[in-house]
């Protein structure tokens, strides 16, 4: 499977980060342990939604989409707490 995710900084509520990846635990592992740079500097990471392809050419184009214009009204209106 590969996966969007959302992260929400809790150091820093109003940090967000939209990323892919297809090992979710891992990735949000590096996350909080400041390999991504990023992100290390709004750590630590919580994780808000997350979204389950079965192609990564899917998972890229919605991605893609939810960091475009659209995507980001979209996504702040139905997935951002």
């Amino acid at each position: 499977m590969f996966y969007v995710y959302l992260l929400k900084s809790i150091s820093n509520p109003e940090q967000r980060y939209i990323g892919q990846t297809d090992d979710l635990k891992k990735r949000l592992k590096d996350h909080n342990s400041g390999y991504s740079i990023h992100t290390a500097k709004y750590k630590p990471w919580e994780l808000v939604n997350y979204f389950a392809f079965s192609s990564k050419q899917a998972a890229l184009d919605f991605e893609k989409y939810l960091k475009s214009g659209s995507g980001y009204v979209f996504s702040k209106r139905h997935f951002w707490k």
